[in-house]
């Protein structure tokens, strides 16, 4: 890849930076204070009962594997569409792939509620039962995508320390390996909801290519924040096409997003069938979760209706308001919006409410604290690598 141009930082970033890790700390510590409770007492401290099995925590699972998307969307354009300007971009995309799948991770973790009962889902370890589970598919993508993104990084970092760059050829397989595993990561998880029958709010063969879409417009609202946030702390400018681009895609994806959610709704109550007369029902006995679901709509349906316009693009805080609407309205609509209702109502009909425990709260800030500062240093330290490599 070809080492980016120079950096300097900022005045007042240093003193910026230490105050954020300050806080990401602190936010850390508060996390593992309720986590140390749910060891104490289990999962009985969550909100989680015998009808809604998942919660707050598979909800930003599912939310996140969609986030690592991120390095797919630098990487495809950078390996597949010949655009070498964007290679310089690709560590940061990386960097966001290691971090949201070491968060996916951390959330299936506690979700497990005792962590030694990890070790039945790590290769080589545990009992899998693969390739006949769906789960054994999803671990397996998930731990591969994680360590090739590691590999990708520090080859990149070692090249660049180095004063070399790693020929196209050699880093092509890799980069088309990794743009396989980022979407695999994502389809997989779908399947491994649509699997389940019995439950007619994910049994839809829209889901995979709904993930996929919600997946890239959240990724590249992502990626449009983090390029504008280094560039204010940082004396470096990107790539002049890469906000064009990330900005074509996020109007693209959300728009194919909301077309096959749209359908999916169309399926579900337009028929007049059982399953929507039970959706209905489940919104009029729980106002809380379908205000919670409307909000993500309205939120990401703005930014599907803004994003598009050339005008939008052209502005900068005006697309950045359109990527921060796109990111909550996909994480309040994909999390929660999706993984609570699946449950219910339940095969005999019941309809229970889910509320988030303050400690659920408190272990999802804590590692969503500790994923933003596993980004933090490893930008910092690709940042280093460009401003070593163009001095």
């Amino acid at each position: 890849m070809t080492p980016p141009a120079a950096t300097s930082r900022r005045p007042g970033g240093r003193w910026a930076l230490g105050l954020v890790i300050t806080v990401l700390l602190a936010l850390m510590a508060w996390g593992g204070s309720g986590y140390r409770v749910q060891l104490d007492q289990g999962l009985t401290v969550t909100g989680l009962t015998d009808q809604v099995l998942w919660g707050l925590y598979i909800g930003n699972f599912t939310f996140l594997v969609g986030v690592a998307a991120s390095a797919v969307i630098l990487l495809a354009p950078a390996c597949l569409l010949g655009r070498p300007d964007l290679r310089p971009l690709v560590p940061l995309g990386e960097a966001v792939a290691v971090a949201a799948v070491a968060m996916s991770l951390a959330f299936v973790l506690v979700d497990l509620g005792r962590p030694l009962r990890f070790w039945h889902a790590v290769p080589l370890l545990g009992k899998l039962n693969w390739p006949g589970s769906i789960m054994a598919w999803d671990m397996g993508v998930l731990l591969g995508y994680l360590l090739l993104n590691l590999v990708l990084i520090g080859l990149t970092l070692r090249a660049w320390r180095l004063g070399r760059e790693i020929p196209h050829r050699r880093l092509a397989p890799w980069m088309l390996l990794a743009v396989g595993l980022g979407i695999a990561i994502h389809v997989v998880t779908a399947f491994l909801l649509a699997g389940l029958p019995a439950r007619p709010l994910w049994h839809s063969a829209a889901l995979a290519p709904r993930f996929i879409a919600s997946a890239f417009a959240a990724g590249s609202a992502l990626m449009i924040v983090i390029l504008a946030v280094i560039q204010g702390v940082v004396a470096w400018v990107p790539p002049p096409a890469a906000r064009p681009l990330l900005a074509r895609m996020l109007a693209a994806a959300l728009l194919i997003d909301l077309l096959l959610l749209g359908a999916e709704g169309f399926g579900l109550f337009y028929p007049a069938g059982g399953h929507g007369a039970a959706l209905q029902r489940l919104f009029q006995a729980d106002p809380v979760l379908g205000v919670w679901l409307t909000t993500g709509l309205v939120l990401s349906g703005t930014a599907a209706l803004l994003a598009p316009l050339p005008r939008v693009r052209a502005s900068p805080w005006l697309l950045h308001l359109v990527c921060v609407l796109a990111f909550v309205g996909i994480w309040m609509e994909k999390g929660l919006g999706l993984v609570v209702p699946g449950f219910l109502p339940t095969p005999l009909g019941e309809v229970a409410t889910y509320r988030s425990s303050l400690v659920e709260i408190q272990v999802t800030v804590g590692i969503w604290a500790a994923g933003i500062l596993l980004f933090l240093l490893l930008v910092r330290r690709v940042l280093a690598r460009m401003a070593s490599r163009s001095g």
